[in-house]
């Protein structure tokens, strides 16, 4: 892992970056320049008196006197003592002697030049330094703690080599005794509500939507006497239902996750208290208790482990909750504590351990254990058992709780579980606040115009009385007015999409096209609010361990001494044995070769019952060369601290280990220097191919261009290659090395670059054997899926804690990567270095040609950091959202958060999330979408999602069907909400010019309120959940369909006014037509005439036919559910009008409705009317289909009436665009407004275009002027996407597989 001490920031040297943190050992190459150390100053420090002034002061000197005292120990027990210079004079040690005076030449130096580094001439490590310093009174001050305080912010940049317990604010735990502070207890949650806050907490939730708080305030204006023209309760009503089913889905919804949490909580564990063991719930620890975990258990907190039941007191862990790697890792006690074996041993354990406070840095560790009695010992990552790994190959362990609950480091990385909005809910917003401020004008206009007539009439009129005060109040006018026009906004919207959001989660819990058979898990809704947003993601950020793969990977070919060997099914029959058996010329090779696969590496071998061998690696790569070793006879079976066992074709050898340099994404290759059998000394490397070539010696490259020309082939086959190589190292010079080796190993200054170059002094003069090919085992179906999310127009992200070059090697596995992309990898170890490399590629990429962008970044996790800061954050982004592909290596849980977080905000674009284990958890809340696997790694990154499945592949059903057809649904829902609203309740507005604006209402006011609970309330349901353009299979064929929803061109701020100008047009017919029949009055047969009323009931069953009728016109999907909720309807107000005619006076209300339906039902005007109102006014509706059908079709309509028709819908792909048809016509339109992706395979003859099914993908279908961001956007598209010219010629030269990306400017 890259040093965070190394880190260089605001263009300052690593030396005078990290500010005041040189006594930690790593954060600079010299004190003298760094700022003083914070040192917080206690209460009598800061109000002393004359009494206290004497002491105080000693008590500081005495302080600054054994602080420096102690700086120089560690110092010198770290790096060792130092030789004078010749004369005598008394030189500082090395490391503490500052590199340079000069601060630029101390930037050139990068991390600076260690002692070995390879630039330099060769000298030994204890070797002294020309030149010296002499302490400066900045020094002084910085040992003396009366520096500068250190910046909250600087925290990112301390380092954690080493620990001073007197260095700021610390946590102090005894042993076997009562703790001076009372610390977090261990009860988690990932729940939103507890039974207190969910009151509060849901209200907050649900009146963030302003139609709520609009309906509440109407619900309250209504109970003011003589105000309300509609009643009292006919708001308030429908608005507790509203509340009252919502709460229960809440609460349904927030119940799973309690579960989930209490299922955790209640695990057991094994607590010493009071000399015994008792088995105690995890939520009952607290910090400084003893516990024994066993094997296979999850550990309940953060440990210091104390002692194992494994010699030397290891253990071996998984961390796949944690950094997603299923790989075994060993953690070992201190040597003070390993002999802690029984319970009387722990019991007189006494003491404390002083630690840093908790973190979220999942890698780093800080501590010292201080025993009574003892040395104080340093306490390290190695001795730290994290919540959420597992115990593994060990019986049990005994460890103390550092850190509990929610100060675990699992939780620290994890962020409270957010109320997530879709971007419709946000536009609808938007929207009703736009109709609330209409709605505002419009009472303010018929106050006025009240006032007005009122003030012409009142003498004239004087049988109205219009003399009474709330008449002439422009006050009592205005909320009258107000109350009869605040059914424009749907009431019953929220109630209707909350329903039908719930079922469209049912829909996709029973799926069993995502339902995965040998797991048994099918997909889940863990929340219904982002149904719709599943149809707009633009960005996917995914996980890579356990989402993109299986972490099962095959050893397929070897290449040894120029030969190409494949396993077979048994050592014996292969080719390789034979030639190892019948003493071939190259057995000796063979046999290195095999005798290297088995003893480099790390991994740890378990034996079962039945005898056979289980490896824990810490990376598949390694398990697979190993199990392609045993597949040759040659079998590791034993590891311990000091060697390495394998049976050889049935001879045990064992080889000591006398070093292991491990792999780094720097390095690139991973060394083993062994004792041989017959006391020789080797080292055993393997690696990249590069690092590996550029180290082997002249007489060491006999088999140099076979070996190369077979890596070759094993990378068109897409296999992964290592290339393998051995030195043979003299003791003398073994013994030299290792000193230089061990003083690097213990350095507290840059040992990760120190060690670097030790290893470069040991690794040359290889000797070439030959290299591996493995295949790297994908989920099923992920090519596939990423190429369909590709073709969408979706943008992959991969955020990953595992190495480069692995996550490197997926990206190509999966497609994610093509052959033809340039690769800009980012492995920066400072700020400056971070800002020149990121406006470099920008630069670059600014200047040059569009197609010169078609390349992948990948940056790692100390890159990223530097990244992300303030004053880089911005230029970072640009670069990456110029980038084809981003890969973001060994990332934190809260950076892969922080990733997240900066492309939702800059962009405004839906991002989607998708991991399986607990460290995706932060990214997977951050963004829009969280989607979590339920996987080998646990259950946390599925509970804290928002949709859970149990395979990538199923990622494509999930966005192209279930989201595309949600957002389609729920956008039609939402506008034809607000449409049939807008129809009926502006006629009362009409009616206001009749009524001398006095507020009358046209309709009975019960049939206001039942307007949108029952009339209408069928045809939104069943457009919310059965509406579909395309069926499924279609869907999926074709992912450019899914470019529709992800582009809002269903549901944006002009297809809603659009909508509501529609609406205001029909209710000027629906109002007027029937006025106009009904101007005489006398419409019946006998000259009799009646009241307003029987026109407001005309008006009311013309407005519920059309509405209905509308619902069919834009419906593409007819079921019988759909049939019956559109004719249901009309038929369900007949029904009602027959029944509601009858009510009084049986009941007490409704006595002018008496009659209504005899009066209505014998007119023929009404039937005259019913059938000409309903198609006079959608008359207009059918011709603008019919034109927008034949002229303006886009695809997705295309494609939709290809199906209706039951032809080849890659007829519909592939036609003809000619003048001549109406189609081609509306696509010549489109060639000043629209680009037209052609993606098609590369394997097909480009000659021969007539003959090729291609994919069109139709990039913008609307006929309007480009925004300035959607011209940015297309901006962009250029830079990434490169013309078809540039592409079809590096296509053809590369003859990959993956499918070529063609613009054309139509």
């Amino acid at each position: 892992m890259a040093d965070p001490g190394k880190n260089q920031r605001d263009g300052h040297n690593g030396a005078a970056s990290d500010r005041g943190h040189a006594q930690n050992g790593r954060n600079g190459h010299s004190p003298g320049p760094q700022q003083p150390a914070q040192e917080h100053p206690t209460a009598s420090q800061a109000a002393l008196d004359a009494r206290s002034l004497w002491p105080s002061i000693q008590s500081w000197i005495g302080g600054g006197v054994r602080r420096m005292r102690s700086q120089v120990l560690r110092r010198t027990a770290t790096t060792g003592p130092e030789a004078a210079p010749s004369g005598g004079g008394g030189a500082p040690p090395s490391d503490l002697r500052p590199e340079s005076r000069d601060p630029a030449a101390s930037s050139r130096s990068g991390a600076g030049a260690t002692e070995t580094d390879g630039a330099n001439p060769h000298r030994r490590l204890n070797e002294p330094s020309s030149g010296g310093s002499r302490q400066s009174l900045k020094n002084f001050l910085k040992k003396t703690g009366l520096g500068r305080k250190k910046r909250k912010d600087d925290e990112d940049f301390t380092s954690s080599a080493g620990y001073d317990a007197d260095d700021g604010e610390r946590r102090v735990i005894n042993l076997n005794g009562p703790q001076p502070t009372k610390y977090c207890n261990n009860r988690i949650t990932t729940a939103k509500y507890s039974f207190i806050s969910f009151l509060p907490a849901f209200l907050f939730e649900q009146f963030r939507r302003y139609s709520n708080c609009f309906f509440l305030l109407i619900a309250i204006l209504q109970q003011i006497p003589e105000v309300s023209p509609t009643g009292r309760y006919t708001t308030l009503v429908p608005l507790m239902f509203i509340l009252s089913v919502s709460a229960i889905k809440e609460v349904i919804e927030d119940i799973k996750r309690h579960r989930a949490d209490n299922e955790i909580n209640h695990r057991l564990i094994e607590r010493l208290d009071s000399g015994s063991w008792h088995t105690v719930r995890w939520s009952e620890l607290s910090v400084g208790d003893i516990i024994k975990v066993g094997i296979n258990t999850f550990f309940p907190a953060d440990l210091i482990l104390l002692s194992s039941s494994e010699p030397q007191a290891m253990c071996f862990i998984e961390t796949a909750n944690l950094d997603g790697e299923t790989n075994l890792k060993i953690r070992q006690a201190l040597p003070a504590t390993a002999e802690l074996l029984e319970t009387k041993d722990l019991q007189r354990l006494e003491g404390r351990i002083e630690c840093e406070l908790p973190n979220r840095h999942l890698y780093e560790f800080n501590g010292v254990l201080k025993e009574t009695g003892k040395q104080p010992a340093a306490l390290g990552n190695d001795q730290v058992l994290q919540r959420g790994a597992i115990l593994r190959n060990t019986a049990w362990v005994f460890g103390i709780v550092v850190y509990s609950g929610q100060e675990t480091k699992l939780m620290k990385n994890s962020t409270s579980a957010p109320l997530k909005r879709s971007t419709v809910d946000k536009l609808t917003n938007t929207q009703i606040l736009m109709l609330f401020m209409i709605l505002i004008s419009l009472c303010i206009i018929s106050g006025l115009c009240n006032l007005f007539w009122t003030r012409e009439h009142s003498e004239t009129d004087w049988y109205l009385g219009l003399t009474d005060f709330k008449t002439k109040s422009l006050g009592y006018n205005l909320l009258t007015f107000f109350i009869l026009y605040n059914n424009l906004i749907p009431i019953s919207l929220q109630v209707t999409l909350e329903l039908v959001r719930f079922l469209q989660a049912i829909f996709i819990n029973y799926d069993i096209e995502m339902y995965h058979e040998e797991s048994n898990t099918p997909a889940m809704a863990r929340t219904s609010n982002l149904n719709e947003e599943l149809g707009m993601v633009k960005y996917i950020f995914s996980d890579k361990t356990g989402t993109l793969t299986q972490n099962v990977m095959e050893f397929k070919k070897c290449s040894i001494a120029g030969f190409v060997y494949t396993p077979e099914r048994t050592p014996e029959e292969s080719q390789l044995v034979q030639n190892i058996l019948s003493r071939h010329q190259t057995a000796a090779v063979i046999e290195e070769f095999l005798v290297l696969l088995s003893v480099c590496h790390t991994v740890i071998p378990e034996r079962k019952e039945d005898g056979s061998m289980i490896y824990h690696a810490a990376s598949p790569d390694e398990r697979a060369l190993v199990e392609g070793a045993q597949r040759f006879g040659y079998i590791f079976d034993t590891r311990t601290p000091k060697y390495v066992e394998i049976n050889a074709l049935g001879v045990r050898k064992r080889y000591e280990v006398l070093n292991v340099l491990e792999f780094t994404s720097t390095r690139k290759r991973m060394s083993l220097i062994v004792r041989t059998p017959d006391s020789k000394i080797k080292l055993f490397c393997k690696g990249a191919d590069t690092v590996i070539y550029e180290r082997l010696a002249p007489q060491g490259q006999a088999f140099r261009e076979e070996t190369l020309r077979h890596l070759e082939e094993f990378a068109s086959d897409g296999l992964r290659t290592l290339c393998l190589a051995v030195a043979d190292i003299r003791p003398d010079v073994y013994q030299e090395w290792s000193q230089t080796f061990d003083k690097a190993s213990v350095a507290l200054q840059n040992r990760e670059s120190k060690l670097e170059d030790a290893a470069n002094l040991i690794e040359n003069n290889l000797r070439l054997l030959g290299a591996t090919a493995i295949e790297d085992r994908l989920q099923d179906g992920v090519p596939e899926t990423i190429a369909a999310l590709l073709d969408a127009g979706i943008y992959i992200w991969v955020l990953t804690g595992d190495k480069q070059e692995t996550a490197i090697n997926i990206g190509y596995s999966c497609r994610l990567i093509s052959h033809s992309m340039d690769i800009i990898i980012l492995n920066e170890e400072s700020l400056d270095a971070t800002r020149d490399v990121i406006h470099r590629h920008y630069g670059d990429f600014k200047s040059s040609s569009a197609k010169d962008v078609n390349v992948a970044l990948v940056i790692d996790g100390t890159t990223l950091k530097y990244a992300l800061s303030c004053d880089l954050r911005h230029d970072f982004q640009d670069l990456c959202l110029l980038c084809r592909v981003v890969i973001c290596c060994r990332v934190s849980p809260i950076q892969k958060a922080e990733v997240v977080e900066m492309v939702t905000q800059s962009t405004n674009a839906v991002t989607l999330a998708i991991g399986d284990g607990a460290n995706d958890v932060a990214m997977i809340q951050k963004a829009n979408v969280g989607i979590g696997i339920s996987g080998v790694e646990g259950l946390q990154a599925a509970c804290a999602s928002d949709y859970s499945i149990a395979q990538f592949r199923y990622l494509q059903r999930l966005l192209l069907v279930h989201g595309a057809w949600n957002y389609a649904r729920i956008s039609k829902l939402i506008l034809y909400s607000f449409y049939k609203n807008v129809c009926l309740y502006v006629i009362e507005l009409w009616f206001a010019l009749y009524s001398g604006w006095s507020g009358q209402i046209l309709f009975e006011r019960w049939t206001i309120g039942l307007y949108n609970v029952v009339f209408t309330a069928m045809p939104p349901f069943a457009m919310g959940l059965f509406e579909k353009f395309c069926t499924a299979e279609t869907m999926l064929r074709y992912p450019m369909l899914y470019k529709t929803s992800q582009n809002a061109k269903l549901f944006n701020v002009k297809v809603f006014w659009i909508w509501i100008f529609n609406a205001l047009l029909h209710s000027v017919f629906l109002f007027w037509l029937p006025l106009a029949a009904y101007t005489g009055e006398a419409i019946w047969g006998d000259g009799k005439t009646s009241d307003y009323l029987v026109m407001g009931n005309l008006v009311y069953t013309y407005v519920i036919v059309t509405v209905c009728l509308k619902a069919g016109l834009i419906t593409n999907s007819w079921t019988w559910l759909t049939h019956l909720a559109i004719w249901g309807s009309i038929v369900l107000w007949f029904s009602f009008l027959l029944i509601y005619s009858h009510v009084w006076p049986t009941f007490k209300f409704a006595s002018n409705f008496r009659g209504m339906d005899i009066q209505l039902l014998s007119t023929p005007v009404f039937y005259f009317c019913l059938l000409l109102v309903p198609i006079t006014t959608l008359l207009i509706d059918v011709i603008c289909k019919l034109v927008h059908n034949t002229v303006f079709k886009t695809l997705t309509e295309a494609v939709r009436e290809t199906e209706i028709r039951r032809s080849d819908i890659s007829e519909v792909m592939n036609e003809p665009r000619s003048s001549d048809s109406g189609f081609g016509y509306a696509l010549g339109k489109l060639i000043r407004s629209s680009h037209v992706l052609i993606s098609q395979d590369r394997r097909t003859n480009l000659e021969s275009r007539s003959s090729v099914e291609s994919n069109l993908r139709v990039e913008n279908l609307e006929l309007e002027v480009d925004t300035e961001r959607q011209q940015r956007s297309r901006q962009r598209q250029k830079w990434r996407g490169g013309q078809m010219s540039f592409i079809a010629t590096r296509s053809a030269r590369t003859g990959a597989t993956s499918p070529i990306t063609a613009t054309l400017h139509m």
